[in-house]
């Protein structure tokens, strides 16, 4: 059964999607204008089927989730809410999954709580040391709300531009212009001091002991593979990469099938752990 619901988390609203039972899985949507986590992993939570507990909240500023009063966003407030959310549904272990903004959070989130989060997935990730703000990364948190906004986001993200539908265009414009209020206030420039905010130094990576597993696009230019990726292969105690041919941004809608068959065996317990160095 899957459910919208909004979860009150230290005094504010958060609006999250909840599907399934069994283990929970927190699944953390990227930093896109219009983004919310239903929109971001519905079809993935679909696709593992009911016998995960997946959790998407909308991080506050996203969505139908506000920012908190005297907060601007940013990683240490995207990071407790997220902790505060599984407080306040009582979940005590569980797997992060995060994608680009939210693969930052998800790391952040298991170097803050070692003996709760049980593995990671940060699928075209930010967070790594020295990582610079790319121009489409730029272009994308700039991009105005509505149609044409929408269109060029979408083609930034994708590889694949026949997935730059009309309908798909329609339904992000109308997400971002929903959400434009709150979104205006957390990436303005310049917008470098973004991307360091959401950088991790070493010492928090080297605490993380979850099994870690990076997935990237080999042609992502929002958060291109080598600074994205490499710096974490040196960083990260248990980790493992897997790289997509000929896929952008956004590996679980150009690759969906891979991607789900991917993280399912991941997740399940019992996968042997594997390091690279």
């Amino acid at each position: 059964m899957t459910t919208l619901r909004t979860v009150t988390v230290d005094g504010s609203p958060v609006h999250v999607l909840d599907s399934g039972a069994g283990p929970a899985v927190l699944m953390l949507h990227g930093s896109g204008p219009g983004t919310t986590g239903s929109g971001a992993w519905a079809a993935t939570a679909q696709a593992l089927g009911p016998s995960w507990r997946v959790l998407a909240p909308d991080h506050a500023g996203f969505g139908r989730t506000p920012v908190p009063a005297g907060s601007r966003g940013g990683l240490r407030v995207w990071t407790r809410q997220a902790a505060g959310l599984m407080d306040a549904l009582g979940i005590g272990d569980y797997a992060v999954v995060g994608h680009s903004m939210g693969g930052a959070v998800a790391l952040a989130l298991a170097a803050e709580h070692p003996r709760r989060v049980t593995r990671v997935v940060a699928v075209s990730t930010m967070g790594a040391p020295g990582a610079p703000l790319s121009a489409d990364l730029d272009a994308l948190w700039a991009a105005p709300a509505g149609t044409v906004g929408a269109r060029d986001m979408l083609s930034r993200l994708f590889l694949d531009q026949a997935l730059v539908t009309d309908a798909a265009v329609a339904a992000r414009a109308d997400a971002m212009l929903a959400g434009a209020a709150a979104y205006a206030s957390l990436f303005p420039p310049p917008r470098q001091r973004w991307v360091d905010d959401l950088t991790l130094p070493a010492r928090t990576l080297a605490a993380i002991r979850a099994s870690v597993l990076l997935v990237h696009g080999a042609d992502d230019r929002v958060t291109p593979l080598d600074p994205a990726t490499r710096p974490l292969l040196d960083h990260l105690a248990d980790v493992r990469l897997h790289v997509f041919d000929r896929c952008g941004h956004v590996p679980a809608v150009e690759h969906p099938l891979e991607f789900r068959h991917l993280l399912s065996a991941f997740l399940r317990p019992g996968t042997p752990s594997l390091t690279v160095g």
